[in-house]
């Protein structure tokens, strides 16, 4: 066993180079990286991914969909104006440090997209022959409620994993993913959740300050997700043409979930951020549906929901969210009172890269032993864990403690895959008759 202390830099990086190698990463050769979930998403992350690292190339992608892989791909491969949107930025190049031109980022990204037809994954197992393909980088991307079953088989096959955030649905899952984190951290595989924030230079040397008492003692936060909504639905009326309702069904059903967590998750994300290095103790919601109507396509989840959290040292996090239509008022900002003052989480920090950008960066770094161990795995578990906990609150009308919602056997994971199966509509949660179990 060695620290720092006891050894110098260079024999240090050596070390975790060794290790990083000793995990299946590579040295001078790139990574190779595969895509689970070829939606819109995982489209940018894979594009930020070889923005900020030479070193790396997508070889394998995988989806239930074959229409959305080779859409993902041919984006990737022929979409110059969709991939120098970070033209200008800043990176390392051989060691030094390179600002972007619009027309060297594309080629050097398209000449990164190495997927050949045997490497196109499609079916509910798409994901599992990816995993057991030739990556070193599994990125998952798919709509959460798969995320732990995923995960899982990624970490269990030695694979380092970009993983988007939430990463359940429901108590069950977030209990396996946590239970794949320990395992991860057992085998010093790098785990870079897409919680951007984690990676956003305003916000780290702002906290950074905060912490050295910049506000003084911090006694209560407010976070504000109101946001657009262009299709709030689970699935688009031109998916389920394409695909069958059945098929869509059990794609995006996760999906109304991953809306309603949302406005609850990203405060929690930025709380975590903060350093409490703490879960909250409970929680109070309210919330409801008013202007989706009721029918199948735009599930059974609210539209609105306000949540008040409290933490083991009685300050409290005022969340309030909501995804109303495209064109009223929108504000997705935080406010943390101190003793001394107020921040923005913002305003005490330098402007650096696009923190999508700089994640990866981070991510890869960790993983050839260039920088330092990353596992963001339990944080971004316990932060989907909160945003579970103030939606259960707001559909049952109860006050929920972390101890039950660690408990609950919620498990909404469907327990059968077929392009054809038709699931039953869920009723809008309605307080006094919703269950919490």
């Amino acid at each position: 066993m060695f620290t720092i202390d006891s050894v110098s830099r260079r024999s240090f990086l050596a070390a975790t180079s060794a290790m990083a190698l000793a995990r299946g990463a590579s040295s001078g050769d790139r990574l190779k990286a595969g895509l689970i979930g070829c939606g819109g998403r995982g489209t940018q992350a894979a594009v930020n991914l070889l923005t900020g690292n030479e070193n790396v190339e997508i070889v394998a992608m995988a989806d239930v969909f074959e229409d959305k892989l080779e859409s993902s791909l041919n984006k990737l491969r022929s979409d110059g104006g969709f991939i120098a949107r970070d033209a200008g930025i800043t990176v390392e190049r051989n060691g030094k440090p390179v600002q972007l031109k619009a027309d060297e980022l594309v080629a050097s990204v398209q000449s990164r997209i190495k997927v050949k037809p045997e490497y196109h994954f499609v079916g509910f197992d798409a994901f599992q022959k990816l995993i057991n393909a030739n990556v070193d980088i599994v990125m998952l991307t798919t709509p959460p409620g798969y995320r732990p079953q995923h995960f899982e088989a990624a970490i269990n096959a030695g694979k380092h994993v970009f993983t988007e955030k939430p990463i359940a649905t429901d108590p069950v899952g977030v209990r396996r993913f946590m239970a794949a984190v320990k395992t991860a951290e057992a085998k010093k595989l790098t785990v870079m959740s897409g919680a951007q924030r984690h990676a956003h230079r305003e916000y780290i040397e702002t906290v950074d300050k905060i912490h050295n008492g910049a506000i003084g003692d911090i006694v209560a936060l407010n976070s504000n997700y109101l946001s657009g909504s262009g299709v709030p639905r689970h699935c688009t009326g031109s998916e389920v043409g394409r695909h069958g309702m059945g098929a869509s069904q059990l794609v995006f059903v996760h999906l109304d979930l991953r809306r309603s967590d949302r406005g609850a998750a990203l405060p929690q994300h930025r709380l975590h951020q903060l350093g409490y290095g703490t879960h909250p103790i409970e929680v109070v919601a309210s919330g409801g549906a008013s202007w989706r109507t009721r029918e199948e396509l735009y599930g059974n989840i609210y539209d609105h929901m306000a949540s008040d959290f409290v933490y083991p040292n009685g300050v409290r996090l005022s969340s309030h969210c909501r995804q109303y239509p495209n064109g009223l008022y929108r504000n997705v900002s935080d406010l943390i009172v101190g003793t001394k003052g107020r921040s923005t989480g913002l305003d005490m920090g330098a402007k650096g890269i696009n923190p999508y950008v700089q994640e990866h960066i981070d991510m890869v770094k960790s993983i050839t032993g260039a920088g330092p161990y990353i596992n963001q795995g339990m944080r971004v578990a316990e932060s989907t864990m909160t945003a579970i906990m103030g939606r259960e609150a707001a559909y049952s009308g109860m006050k929920i403690t972390w101890d039950m919602i660690m408990a609950s056997k919620q498990d909404l994971q469907p327990k059968e895959f077929d392009y054809k199966l038709k699931m039953d509509q869920a009723p809008l949660p309605v307080p006094g008759s919703y269950k919490f179990v």
